[in-house]
């Protein structure tokens, strides 16, 4: 799993003390890669919404709480292009603006576009059947809504409960058509690696019964135990062990950074992308369930 990045990320919101630049301020050793997603927007949002976000950025206004210029807006359709990237190739989209709060037509929690979703849409048109889980601590509505009423794509969030956006609960299960493919594992503040694993387990249990061909990962790391915005504690060796586990799991998989505010999200990135790579060694023995022992 590579890590795909690129330093327009860095002239976004760059002062912001909450989603600022110094988020991934340590990616800047990795090379840019340029990857244009404006021609893939319209996949999940509409052409009124993309201009009326093209516009907020020529006029510097503030929208879903950030001071916009010209620069996010190249940010913005890259950060969609390097998802789409990683979703091609397996890889893990290190961007910012994060996405999985932007709905079809509305940006909110610092996010415009749902990267994610974007991603997961081009993959549907494809054939595939695509199962999102959503690790950021911040439960993902925006993703959420957009699925919630169909059946080809499945989400699946693991977040902090009573938090921002205040959604997520765990009788959100889907509507219509896609009635039993949505499942949300909301967590209470203070929790940490031993609760998120036991998730990561169930969401792994689920994405075999929907036989998923590709996990798309919203890897959001606010839920990390220094996190400045919420009050989990996960660890890197959980993000480690989560990516450890899915791999084991599934060979598809790729991801896209959301959320984290803190400066330890290089560290959470290289353990998750480390754990992909350890997950993917066969073991070396093999257990055969049916075997008696004496």
């Amino acid at each position: 799993m590579d890590i795909l990045y690129n330093s327009k990320f860095l002239k976004h919101n760059v002062d912001s003390e909450a989603e600022g630049a110094y988020r991934i301020a340590d990616f800047g050793d990795l090379p840019d890669i340029e990857a244009n997603g404006e021609p893939y927007l319209e996949l999940v949002h509409s052409p009124a919404y993309i201009e009326s976000i093209k516009n907020a950025c020529r006029n510097g206004e503030i929208m879903a709480e950030v001071s916009l210029n010209n620069n996010s807006w190249e940010a913005a359709k890259t950060a969609v292009g390097l998802s789409i990237m990683a979703a091609e190739n397996n890889s893990f989209a290190a961007i910012r603006p994060p996405g999985h709060h932007a709905g079809t037509e509305r940006a909110s929690g610092f996010c415009f576009f749902n990267n994610i979703a974007i991603a997961t849409q081009k993959l549907v048109s494809e054939g595939k059947r695509v199962f999102i889980f959503d690790i950021d601590g911040h439960h993902g509505d925006g993703t959420q809504a957009i699925f919630y009423d169909r059946k080809d794509v499945f989400y699946c969030s693991v977040h902090q409960h009573y938090a921002f956006p205040f959604t997520g609960f765990s009788i959100e299960t889907g509507q219509g058509d896609g009635e039993g493919f949505t499942a949300n594992f909301p967590i209470y503040a203070g929790k940490g690696d031993k609760e998120f694993l036991e998730v990561v387990d169930k969401a792994i249990s689920l994405a075999r019964r929907f036989q998923a061909d590709v996990i798309a990962v919203s890897a959001g790391f606010d839920s990390y135990t220094d996190d400045r915005l919420l009050d989990l504690n996960f660890t890197s060796k959980g993000y480690y062990e989560c990516a450890f586990r899915l791999r084991r799991a599934f060979s598809d998989i790729f991801a896209v950074l959301e959320g984290g505010y803190h400066y330890d999200i290089r560290k959470c990135v290289d353990s998750f992308v480390e754990g992909i790579h350890k997950g993917a060694v066969p073991p070396r023995q093999h257990w055969d369930e049916n075997m008696a022992i004496g």
